[in-house]
Order: C-alpha cells, then sequence, then structure tokens
C-alpha cells in the first residue's frame, strides 16, 4: 500500500500511556479466562460482552464517564503514522463521497490505546479487537491486535491493516447516515437470534463501506499496490463467524453469527471495492447476504 508521504489526520488521540485510558469494571481486576467467557457468551447468547464482563465482575452496563482528549502519537511512531494516515484518507473520501450527497461528514477521532480504555459506550478490552463507540463517536484499537491479525490469524500485510481500520469507520458512517439509531431501536424489541442478524447486516455493510474508501483512495491517490486487495480478502476470510468458531475448535453455529461468513465478508467488501457507491451497500434490504 503506498501510504508514506501521504497526509496524516490530526483525530488520532494517544492513549497507550494509560493517561486516563485503563479502568476496571466494578472495581476488580479481569482475567483472560473472563473475557474469553464473555467474548462466547455474547457470540452465543447474542448478548453485548462488555454486559457479560459487567456481570462477572459486578460492574454495571452504563456508560463509563470519558476524560479529556489525549494527546497525539509521537511523531517517530511509524505504526501510528500509518494509522493516522489511513484515517486521513478515510476522511478524504467520506467528506467528498457525502458532500456529492449534499450533507457534511463529521471526522470520527481514533483513539490508540493499549490492554484497556474507557469509552463513552463502557470499557473496552484489546481483546475485544477494534471497535468503534456511536456514543463518543470514535474508533478504539489496540496496535497489538495487529500481530495477532498477522501471527494468530494468518492475515498480514499492510492493506489488511488498513481493512480493519475502513471497516471500524465504516460504522461512524453508519452513525452519520442514520442507520445505528435505526438499528438499535429494531434491537429494542428483537429476540435475540434476530437481533444477531442485525448486528450480521450492520457489519457486512461496514464490510462494503470499507470498499467503498478503497474505491475512492485508489481512484484519487493510486494508493494499492499490487497484492494489497488479496490481503483484504485474506483478512475478510480469517474473521468471518464461521472461520472463528472453527479456528476455536467449535461448532458452527449460524444463529449465533454477529458479523457474517467468511464468504459473506468477502463478498460485500468486493462489492463496494467495485462499485464504490453508498447505494451499493444496502445489506438491509436484500435477501442474499
Amino acid at each position: 500500500m503506498r501510504w508514506e508521504g501521504n497526509r496524516e489526520s490530526s483525530n488520532v488521540e494517544d492513549m497507550r500511556s494509560g493517561g486516563g485510558g485503563g479502568f476496571g469494571l466494578g472495581g476488580g481486576t479481569i482475567s483472560i479466562g473472563a473475557i474469553v467467557i464473555a467474548l462466547i457468551g455474547g457470540a452465543v447468547l447474542g448478548v453485548n460482552p462488555l454486559t457479560l464482563l459487567g456481570l462477572m465482575t459486578g460492574g454495571g452496563g452504563a456508560p463509563v464517564q470519558q476524560q479529556g482528549p489525549a494527546p497525539a502519537p509521537p511523531a517517530n511512531d511509524q505504526q501510528a503514522k500509518f494509522v493516522a494516515t489511513v484515517l486521513a484518507d478515510t476522511e478524504d473520501v467520506w467528506t467528498d463521497l457525502f458532500k456529492q450527497g449534499g450533507a457534511t461528514y463529521h471526522d470520527p477521532k481514533l483513539v490508540l490505546f493499549r490492554g484497556a480504555v474507557r469509552t463513552g459506550c463502557c470499557g473496552g478490552q484489546a481483546a475485544m479487537g477494534p471497535f468503534y463507540c456511536p456514543a463518543d463517536q470514535k474508533v478504539y484499537i489496540d496496535l497489538s491486535f495487529y500481530d495477532t491479525l498477522k501471527n494468530q490469524l494468518g492475515a498480514p500485510g499492510d492493506f489488511a491493516q488498513a481493512y480493519v481500520i475502513a471497516h471500524e469507520v465504516g460504522h461512524h458512517v453508519q452513525d452519520e447516515l442514520g442507520i445505528t439509531g435505526k438499528v438499535d431501536r429494531a434491537r429494542q424489541n428483537a429476540t435475540p437470534a434476530q437481533a444477531n442478524a442485525l448486528s450480521v447486516r450492520v457489519e457486512l455493510q461496514a464490510d462494503c463501506f470499507a470498499g467503498v474508501w478503497a474505491n475512492h483512495a485508489q481512484k484519487s491517490r493510486n494508493i494499492l499496490e499490487q497484492g494489497d486487495i488479496e490481503e483484504a480478502m485474506n483478512a475478510a476470510q480469517r474473521i468471518g463467524d464461521d472461520a472463528l468458531q472453527k479456528a476455536a475448535g467449535r461448532a458452527v453455529v449460524p444463529e449465533s453469527f454477529t458479523h457474517g461468513t467468511s464468504a459473506q465478508r468477502q463478498r460485500w467488501f468486493s462489492t463496494g471495492l467495485q462499485q464504490g457507491t453508498v447505494k451499493s451497500c444496502d445489506t438491509f434490504n436484500t435477501r442474499n447476504l
């Protein structure tokens, strides 16, 4: 991926030093085992893993108040520079697309953290992977996830990393378009299985939006190198719900899916990449996911 020398976003906050980033649920520590149980339980039961963590540690499910903005990352931090450059590119693409549609795009913040972090939604854990919090409109990522992506999930490459950021920004785009609020209201009266099915459509749309970003970034700035698309498609394959359940030695349970199968994630990223339009990413009004 051609990214060095391109504009870096100023919307990156660095909480890795621990200034305002640490947290505890219920005043206690959280074991890795508890996190794993919460993640698996959340997938099976259709419950937010953060809610399960709160119950397991005696904490409530109320949002944790975010502290003031953290400083920008050090200028010589190459990995942070990469993240800031990809974020800037998403800002440029979505600002232009919203403007073409007669709307204004509000840039999200991206928070770098290590281990655990306070968010406007609740406490966040690195074990959850990167995530977006609509309550504070911030993307959160522990950069050690990229080591997991490469070494444990078998998805190396800088464009695989960029795909992850673009996917989370895709959730912010959903929030900007009012999709997040509509889905949240639909979940209120949904069964766990129905809520999971809604989550799958949300996640697949974010994959598609990541493809839309790649389409326009390539047209405007020629960012793609040989093998980049294959890196993103491989990452999408490795983090499909069916692939993750198989890798964990568990039976594949479609009713528990929250992000979609590997094939679905690849298909919707490819749709966004090829079509380059928000309209092409309507995962909510199609039977064929």
